[in-house]
């Protein structure tokens, strides 16, 4: 017990310190992460063998987060990818695994274990790519969008690769014993088999129960779920919520595991059955520490497992391997970003971001010397590889950002393309629109953002909040964000024109809509009156309310008489601004609108003598 708390300690400790100070240097806490496992293990040797068993524990911070990542997603937006799902994501793993086993051929290598390296590193490592993508604010972009695409497909990949290693097996492999001898190649599995549905069923039988397990999860998701989190409300313990979240996501692994599949992918296709319903915040928020700590127990140690003897015993040849396959995968990912139409700053995240191996690299290196597919040599020097392409990853995407900054006047405007519906679709992301955005989203709202300013879509984005870029006032653009099932459209462009237009579309498409809209001055409202917009917000007339109360207080109303001035002259003025509307005229200066200018005298005497009345009124009272 006093061992493992020892251990904790340390790695925690290592973690506390590296991954702050990487930060502020600008370097991201993966690297942090990375560097605080090479510190505590090839440098000062606090840890040691135990590191290659926490790695497998600490693998299930990528199942949870692909669980969070389906939770994001629903079926019909997943359905909506399915072209660069098989297509980019497709065609890389095609190319890369192609490639590379060429070029192991070429080195010598038969083609059953060149087509094994082909297919470990064709994966990148989804979970330093995903953790970066969203701590950078990168994921909405056209680079994050084509890179997840491809890091789905990878994930979803590697059933099939796990499938077909064992068929690639040389024979029985021969390693060196210490006393000269040669020995068949151990299992290095010391756990012994696990267990298995599927083991010793014929073909269909394998497929029958697969599939059977997929339609269970599912089905449990759609309904089980619900009846599952009555039960537990009625406990009202908070930490039953997160034992339930857990027991979702490990319960799901473990069936996964048991029938062959990925626990990865298991998990995110039980997110993407549970993202329609009301608990997906209860989910995320229950899920998201564990996320965190675990993924970067995992990079801890896959820097801990870096094995610097075999690497300085042949340092330039593992190297300029890694450095090599980097390269591959790079022209690879860079061509196929022209092919998709990829340009300046998307195109070179796309590029940079998914060079590197992956963290299902060490599951398939663990697997093929199972398998007898890999000697142990050849396998601890893959394992090298994988480790090093992961631990110059942050560089990349430090490159990446140094690139990005000289680029700002290559600007992309090619509209995103909306992956994701809402409820409520706010139009506008400026002053206006932010606070609007920040309020719905606090009360546990989802809102689909869009905005025609890139800088600013992308500067939201650096701050953590989703938007899309892209014209609003484009029909096109609204039925993609959900105009034909949302509930409440606000629309606060800076623009009044495309205000207008917004509004116009949006009544014209859905009678039924509630719009909010913001307007520039008092012509503006007419005219949004006159579009179809239910209400209407004077941008500045709230806040020149509440500079008038204070003005009243500070000339001796008492805060509560203040007050009331302010909510009787809000309702005389939208009384009077309604009945103003009716006699608006479009195209005509109001000033040249007798009607108006007569009614509009009118209405101001009775506000004025109302607010007056009212005034005497309180004062009276007060006396009394």
């Amino acid at each position: 017990m006093e061992s493992f708390l020892f251990q904790a300690t340390i790695y925690l400790l290592a973690a506390v310190i590296a991954v702050p100070i990487a930060a502020r240097l600008g370097l991201g806490s993966v690297l942090g992460y990375f560097l605080a496992g090479i510190v505590i293990g090839p440098l000062l040797g606090l840890v040691g063998s135990e590191t290659e068993d926490l790695q497998h524990f600490a693998e299930f911070g990528v199942v949870m987060m692909l669980f969070l990542i389906g939770l994001e997603l629903e079926p019909r937006v997943l359905w909506n990818m399915r072209d660069r799902l098989i297509g980019l994501g497709g065609m890389q793993v095609a190319l890369t695994t192609g490639c590379i086993m060429a070029a192991a051929m070429a080195l010598g290598q038969p083609w059953q274990l060149s087509l094994a390296i082909g297919l470990i590193f064709a994966l990148s490592s989804t979970a330093i790519v995903l953790q970066t993508l969203t701590e950078k604010g990168l994921m909405q972009t056209g680079g994050g969008r084509a890179t997840f695409s491809v890091l789905l497909t990878q994930d979803i990949a590697v059933i099939p690769m796990l499938a077909l290693m064992p068929l690639l097996a040389i024979g029985e492999l021969v390693q060196l014993n210490p006393d000269g001898s040669m020995a068949l190649a151990a299992d290095e599995d010391g756990h012994g088999h696990s267990l298995s549905l599927v083991e010793g069923l014929p073909g269909w039988g394998v497929t029958l129960v697969t599939l059977s397990m997929i339609a269970a999860v599912i089905l449990a998701g759609v309904f089980l779920t619900r009846p599952l989190f009555r039960f537990i409300h009625h406990a009202r313990l908070r930490e039953m919520y997160t034992a339930t979240a857990l027991l979702i996501v490990v319960g799901i692994a473990v069936l996964m595991t048991l029938v062959g599949l990925s626990p990865a992918l298991g998990t995110f296709m039980a997110g993407v059955v549970l993202a329609n319903t009301e608990f997906r915040h209860e989910l995320e928020a229950d899920i998201e520490p564990f996320k965190g700590l675990l993924l970067g127990l995992f990079f801890i140690t896959v820097g801990a497992g870096i094995n610097f003897s075999v690497l300085f015993g042949a340092f330039f040849t593992i190297v300029g391997l890694t450095l090599g396959m980097m390269l591959v995968k790079g022209l690879i990912l860079y061509g196929l970003s022209l092919i998709f139409k990829l340009k300046g700053r998307d195109q070179w995240l796309f590029t940079l971001g998914l060079a590197q191996a992956g963290e299902f690299g060490f599951v398939l290196i663990s697997f093929s010397l199972q398998q007898n597919v890999l000697s142990p040599g050849m396998g601890e020097m893959l394992l090298l590889i994988v480790a090093l392409s992961m631990l110059i990853t942050p560089l990349l995407f430090i490159a990446y950002d140094q690139l990005s900054k000289r680029m700002t006047e290559e600007v992309d405007t090619t509209p995103d393309a909306i992956d994701t519906q809402g409820e409520i679709i706010i139009a506008g992301i400026g002053r206006f629109g932010q606070v609007v955005n920040r309020m719905v989203q606090m009360s546990g709202l989802n809102t689909i953002v869009l905005d025609s300013d890139l800088a600013t879509v992308e500067l939201m984005r650096k701050f953590g909040f989703r938007g899309f870029f892209g014209d609003p006032t484009r029909p096109e653009l609204l039925h993609a964000a959900g105009l034909k099932t949302a509930k409440v459209l606000v629309v606060a462009m800076d623009d009044r024109d495309a205000c207008t237009r917004i509004v116009t579309i949006a009544r014209r498409e859905r009678p039924d809509l509630h719009i909010v809209a913001r307007a520039r001055d008092r012509v503006h409202v007419y005219e949004l009156y006159r579009a179809g917009a239910d209400d209407i917000v004077r941008e500045m007339f709230d806040s020149s309310l509440r500079a008038g109360r204070y003005v009243l207080e500070n000339m001796g109303l008492t805060e509560f008489e203040a007050s009331e001035n302010e909510k009787a002259f809000y309702k005389l003025d939208r009384a009077a601004m309604l009945e103003l509307a009716s006699l608006w005229k479009p195209g005509v200066d109001v000033t040249d609108n007798p009607e108006y200018v007569a009614r509009a005298q009118e209405l101001n005497k009775d506000l004025e003598t109302a607010l007056v009345h009212q005034l005497n009124e309180k004062k009276g009272d007060n006396a009394a």
